[in-house]
């Protein structure tokens, strides 16, 4: 895949997008052309229906990413207004990771730090080697952490595990993160691969409608009760109970075979939402 930047590699491994996070020497920190190939990156993988989840990583042993890299603070980050147009540009990136319907797998090894943990943040599932290390050094640097990674923070690890965190600027053990909930799992470093890819197969093979479903609504759960869209959820419902796929899955159990799903919705009627009657056409076919 042809990007902006040598330094986000992506490419379509069959039914996982991979994207590497390629500035080892920096250990993968986090500069402003990464964050346009990330969004580039996850555009292309959004628009894909042959990619089922994306995996991202970072290049080398030493880190998956060490943050955002502090070499261009001077230039880019000198004072308020350039911070806000560094937030600006890093947050076009953020923003295609964050709205991707896919399943998002953060394979993390080595330093996983500020910036970079809020890359890690973003994703669905966070699997860890045993010899990674977390952290949000912020306080050592007098900047705030933003309030969009605060948020994803605060709610893997809730409130007072953050304000430790973000306070005293503590690194953390892969293991005392699985323990807190900060990553899904810790693994030794020699299973890691084996590990992100028993996942990325069992999600190869599951219904792309139905994951979807459970991801957004999953997403809007999170919300508040005023900003919660309650018509999304319930045409993500529809979607699937008038797919292909819902036939198919039953057929395959009925028939006692593997089935095989192609994430399409079909025109099969128009039906009344199950909240308020209301009449909703279904999405056709791709």
């Amino acid at each position: 895949m042809k990007l902006s930047t040598d330094k986000i590699l992506a490419k379509n491994d069959g039914s996982v997008g991979r994207l590497i996070l390629n500035n080892p020497e920096r250990r993968n920190a986090i500069s402003l052309d990464m964050w346009q190939g990330i969004a580039e990156a996850f555009q292309e993988f959004s628009g894909n229906p042959k990619i089922r989840c994306i995996v991202m990583s970072g290049a080398g042993d030493k880190a998956f990413a060490s943050g955002a890299d502090i070499s261009q603070f001077k230039e880019r980050r000198s004072d308020a207004n350039a911070a806000a147009e560094y937030a600006k540009i890093s947050m076009a990136g953020r923003k295609k990771m964050l709205e991707c319907e896919k399943p998002f797998i953060a394979q993390i090894r080595g330093f996983c730090m500020g910036g970079g943990l809020g890359i890690a943040l973003a994703a669905d599932i966070r699997i860890a080697s045993e010899d990674s290390v977390f952290g949000v050094p912020a306080a050592r640097l007098s900047i705030a952490y933003d309030r969009l990674n605060l948020g994803n923070l605060v709610a893997l690890v809730g409130p007072s595990k953050a304000k430790e965190i973000l306070i005293t600027a503590k690194r953390y053990s892969a293991l005392e993160a699985e323990r807190m909930g900060l990553v899904n799992s810790c693994v030794p470093i020699d299973k890691l691969e084996a590990e992100v890819a028993d996942i990325t197969d069992r999600i190869s093979q599951n219904a792309p409608l139905s994951m979807k479903a459970s991801k957004l609504t999953i997403n809007e759960l999170m919300k508040d009760d005023s900003s919660f869209d309650e018509d999304l959820v319930d045409q993500l419902t529809r979607d699937c109970f008038n797919s292909r796929d819902y036939q198919e899955g039953q057929e395959a159990f009925m028939n006692k075979r593997p089935p095989v799903f192609h994430g399409k919705c079909c025109l099969l009627y128009t039906s009344p939402s199950p909240r308020d009657g209301r009449l909703s056409r279904m999405p056709s076919s791709a």
